[in-house]
């Protein structure tokens, strides 16, 4: 069980132009006294086909973290456009939001971020060199990819089996209150309905282009970049014996099970004051 549980992440200034600073609330949960601090991380993907031009924006250290909710504002400054192909600055792209205790990685919130022209004659013929005063920025905030990772804590009995591994699996087990499992299992339940078969258990919905552009983590385990809860839907055969029929007719009442549906958490997680003495320094 994770000790640190994300509960929401709300963005502050979205949308907003393209060299403005990324803004973030961020909520969370502590189970326990923590004995050193949580650092934040937003890193921009500057290129779908190579991390090279991946870019840390900004960290932070939050500590000393009281057992409780707590909340704290989180800002970084945007992408260096010296580190971004041209051709990669208009169109889709990804930010990474992380968390870290004593370097070791837990939880990961992915987000698409759209750049676009505000001009439209610059949509329709744009400039071989981006014109960066008239591109906007757009991140689609209301549907977050979160991965969770079993990391060992300040306990032997927190570390998981496995542990030290270089890059932990995927927290496939999380609470239904924590961030990003509705808008997950909706997904899933989408590309079931879409595509008329159950995913496979341990399989994960990736994000476009974040596979090889995540850093080294995401490309040693690609496989658990989702950290979705999978759903599996067993279909009922609804084939009958000609005795079965005979039997019907002759006055047998019909019986129906109600297939179970997947639990869904909370669909929006309410706003949680921070406790009183929940003082979190950020530095």
């Amino acid at each position: 069980m994770s000790v640190v549980s994300l509960l929401g992440v709300e963005v502050k200034n979205n949308p907003a132009t393209f060299d403005a600073p990324y803004e973030f609330e961020i909520t969370f949960e502590c189970l326990e006294q923590l004995q050193k601090d949580l650092e934040w991380k937003l890193t921009y993907v500057g290129s779908a086909t190579s991390n090279e031009h991946d870019q840390e924006l900004d960290s932070v250290l939050v500590g000393p973290i009281p057992v409780g909710i707590n909340k704290f504002q989180f800002s970084a400054s945007p992408p260096d456009l010296s580190r971004i192909p041209n051709s990669e600055i208009i169109g889709v792209t990804v930010i990474l939001l992380s968390c870290s205790y004593d370097d070791r990685e837990f939880v990961r919130v992915g987000y698409y971020v759209n750049n676009e022209y505000t001009d439209e004659a610059l949509q329709l013929e744009p400039p071989a060199k981006p014109v960066i005063e008239k591109v906007r920025r757009n991140i689609l905030a209301e549907k977050p990819r979160v991965t969770r990772f079993a990391i060992k804590w300040d306990s032997e009995e927190s570390a998981p089996p496995e542990f030290p591994p270089d890059q932990p699996e995927a927290d496939l087990t999380a609470d239904g209150d924590q961030y990003g499992l509705e808008e997950e299992e909706e997904e899933e339940e989408a590309e079931v309905e879409a595509e008329g078969v159950a995913p496979t258990e341990g399989e994960d919905a990736e994000m476009a282009g974040a596979d090889d552009t995540a850093g080294p983590a995401v490309e040693e385990d690609a496989a658990s970049e989702a950290g979705s809860e999978e759903i599996d839907l067993e279909e009922e055969s609804e084939g009958e014996s000609d005795e079965e029929q005979e039997g019907e007719e002759e006055g047998g009442d019909d019986m129906e099970m109600d297939e179970a549906g997947p639990a869904n958490g909370d669909k929006n997680h309410p706003q949680q004051p921070v406790q009183p003495n929940a003082d979190v320094m950020v530095h």
